[in-house]
């Protein structure tokens, strides 16, 4: 994740780089160019963040209910021995939930520090 972050605000500053030369050198400071950036990917990691975690839970809220129309059978018992329950409860859902706010809480910070270092190269 950090990786992909790193290269794609890399090629976002690289696509803004007049731009943010002229913030630089008219006197915006970097935490203000920094700032931008890491709203910016902030939303972006919470945007895939939430398609991946809704499928996630979509798919195990799914299963769940699937496994337990078919329990009693003699297809779902063996199924169940076989590969165990497809229930995660309450607690597998928020950890889904906290994935997706610590995937987008490294997005802001990885890109945040990307920004800084390429400024400070600037300077």
């Amino acid at each position: 994740t950090i990786l992909s972050v790193t290269f794609a605000t890399r090629g976002a500053m690289a696509t803004n780089k007049t731009v943010i030369e002229v913030l630089h050198f008219v006197g915006a400071k970097n935490g203000f160019i920094a700032n931008n950036f890491q709203r910016h990917f902030l939303l972006l990691g919470l945007q895939g963040g939430a398609i991946g975690g809704g499928g996630a839970i979509v798919l195990f809220a799914l299963a769940s209910w699937i496994s337990g129309w078919f329990s009693g059978t003699a297809g779902g018992d063996q199924t169940l021995a076989m590969f165990g329950s497809f229930s995660i409860g309450f607690t597998g859902y928020v950890g889904v939930l906290a994935q997706v706010a610590l995937t987008a809480t490294i997005t802001a910070l990885t890109s945040r520090h990307t920004v800084n270092r390429t400024l400070e190269s600037i300077d």
